[in-house]
């Protein structure tokens, strides 16, 4: 990669974290906001409000679910797509990119993922609570920038990159275990049909088509077919993101060309008044210079950035708030559920990571980040262990309306606020690095 594209990409990426930040501290409010309306004298309302039904449809063809679905099955896939436009920008452009920057990044991953549902497993081998161990796999990216960015704000960039490439490669593992192990029975009518609109998909990015309307509107048929066929629905949304447009309408030479012709035509028909544009060559220079701009944006960085905001500041606060409230008790029911998870969030995730990453490194395939120490590490990997809202999707799929998921619900919550107060103190203990030591 050249300096130039470093740089862009870098400025890419702290535009992303800034979000993921901000938006992890938003949905820690609502998360909490959640669990305090759950354990008030308005828990009765709180439930009942997500229990109603609401139809969406246009004539004999309507699609009634509860507030609570079209928020789980329906807006959730608005972030599933987000998570999927994300997973195509780091494999073409990002840590993903090539086999060197990948390596470690996907080492710790797997290493996080399979320690905690081992220990979860340890935890509820045969018992009921058995279908639950993709609980603790997840990591929150959200929550864990925005305690990253509280807890150290001058950590090394080398770690935020690999904390959050970390994540996605954590969510690419979520999303496979939800498709192949999460799903109901399947109907095969259905999951026809999905399979056609998405080779309707393919087949605009081949021809070329780079409005986005017509993906989205092919991608709401996706949507209907994939949650008819009894594949979680949100799969949907990750599909449609691998269909979007990778490439540029004009070149970057072509580009910075017409540029330069453009704000040439802007100045020599500047017309004194710097404040309000009076002049029509101005005006329309800057409409050319818009459409230019447009067309050497890909449409895929286009897409996440329009849907950047929307999931960290509308989508996922309204699935915390829909989500998070749960009774706190001292209940002994079901407790190697909550000790499974809380267990595989707060052990299992920073154990997973590390032993992966030494593997790794002592191997040869990959090496730490610059400003990175093992101990630093140990502590990043603790803030790995905050799952919050993969996990409480992953619970609800696992055990739907039956009254384990509460425990489930108590684990994550407990393990995710342990994960992170871990994190902290390690990292608080850990020696400062500069980037290039």
């Amino acid at each position: 990669m050249t300096a130039r594209l470093k740089h862009i990409h870098l400025t890419i990426f702290q535009r992303f974290f800034r979000t993921e930040t901000v938006g992890g501290l938003v949905l820690l409010v609502f998360g909490l906001a959640a669990l305090a309306v759950a354990n008030s004298p308005l828990a009765e309302t709180y439930d009942h409000v997500w229990e109603m039904p609401l139809k969406l449809g246009i004539v004999n063809h309507q699609l009634s679910l509860s507030l609570h679905e079209w928020i789980n099955d329906g807006l959730i896939a608005v972030f599933f797509l987000l998570v999927g436009l994300e997973i195509k920008r780091e494999l073409l452009a990002g840590e993903l990119c090539s086999v060197r920057q990948a390596t470690l990044p996907i080492a710790c991953a797997i290493g996080g993922m399979v320690v905690p549902s081992a220990i979860y497993l340890f935890f509820n081998f045969r018992g009921m609570g058995s279908h639950g161990w993709g609980i603790p796999m997840a990591t929150d990216i959200a929550f864990a920038l925005g305690a990253l960015n509280l807890i150290a704000p001058n950590a090394p960039i080398g770690a935020k990159v690999l904390l959050t490439a970390l994540a996605i490669v954590d969510d690419m593992g979520a999303v496979l275990v939800i498709a192949l192990f999460y799903s109901e029975a399947i109907a095969w009518t259905a999951l026809a049909g999905a399979a056609v609109t998405l080779l309707v998909l393919i087949g605009f990015n081949l021809a070329g088509v780079r409005h986005l309307w017509a993906y989205l509107l092919a991608g709401v048929v996706l949507w209907l077919f994939v949650h008819a066929s009894g594949v979680h629905a949100t799969i949907a949304g990750v599909a449609l993101a691998f269909t979007i447009p990778t490439n540029t309408r004009i070149n970057a030479v072509e580009f910075s060309r017409e540029a330069r012709s453009l704000l040439g035509d802007f100045d020599r028909r500047e017309t004194g008044d710097f404040l309000v544009l009076t002049s029509k060559g101005q005006q329309e220079a800057l409409f050319s210079l818009e459409r230019a701009s447009e067309g050497v944006t890909a449409p895929v960085l286009r897409l996440e950035r329009a849907l950047h905001n929307f999931s960290a500041f509308v989508v996922m606060p309204l699935f915390a708030f829909a989500n998070a409230g749960v009774k706190i008790d001292l209940s002994m029911q079901h407790l190697e559920i909550g000790l499974g998870v809380l267990v595989g969030l707060v052990f299992g995730k920073p154990l997973g990571i590390m032993a992966a990453a030494l593997v790794a490194v002592k191997m040869g395939i990959a090496r730490l980040p610059m400003g990175v120490s093992w101990r630093s590490l140990l502590g990043y990997g603790c803030l790995a262990g905050i799952g919050f809202t993969m996990s409480l999707f992953i619970a609800m799929l696992a055990f739907a309306d039956s009254p384990l998921v509460d425990t489930a619900k108590r684990g994550i919550v407990v393990g995710s606020l342990l994960a992170g107060v871990a994190g902290a103190v390690l990292l608080k203990i850990s020696p400062v690095l500069r980037d290039d030591q």
